[in-house]
């Protein structure tokens, strides 16, 4: 009898345990402190953060944090970095709320895929960005006629999430290649 309640008493101590970590999973469970607004920002700060200027006091905190964080490690960067991230700022600014969603479910897959399915995706945006201007435009056009649905060669259905559309780099035997500010993996 002793025994029994024993084995229960741990049963249910390790799922309550389990049930506790598996809450603490999402930043948007976990706290994050309210971050300055941007009248309350740094020179260098406000400088570095300027495309998201207009909507900065709008962006949830941990968001805030995060380019916080950018912004800290900013001047280390190499100038070509920093034009980097500032370009991807302003991309990031024109795409609409359902745009951004879906580059960060493209991000979150693109960074759980093996190192050879990484790689090949790198190799298909080099590719890309390596077309005449021309050919680039013609993608775009083709692919804001029909967006596709589609995931990385050898990756599961079941590895995206239902209903998300993975945003890839023209492939020349794909039918409707995407366009490059859609295809970069944007970081949320």
């Amino acid at each position: 009898m002793v025994k029994q309640h024993f084995v229960a008493a741990v049963a249910l101590g390790v799922f309550l345990t389990s049930t506790a970590w598996a809450q603490i999973t999402s930043p948007s469970v976990i706290a994050t402190p309210p971050q300055p607004t941007w009248s309350e920002l740094t020179v260098p700060q406000k400088i570095v953060l300027a495309p998201l200027s207009d909507e900065w006091d709008s962006l949830e905190s941990y968001r805030q944090k995060k380019w916080l964080g950018i912004t800290a490690r900013f001047s280390s960067l190499s100038p070509e970095e920093q034009r980097r991230i500032q370009g991807q700022m302003q991309e990031w600014r024109k795409l609409t709320p359902e745009e951004r969603r879906v580059a960060r479910e493209n991000y979150r897959t693109a960074s759980q895929l093996p190192a050879e399915k990484k790689q090949e995706l790198k190799q298909k945006w080099e590719e890309y960005l390596n077309l005449p201007e021309e050919e680039k435009e013609k993608l775009k056009k083709q692919a804001s006629r029909s967006p596709a649905k589609a995931g990385l060669p050898g990756t599961p259905a079941s590895a995206l999430s239902p209903g998300a559309t993975l945003l890839l780099p023209p492939d020349p035997a794909r039918a409707s290649p995407l366009p490059p500010t859609a295809a970069t993996p944007a970081k949320p």
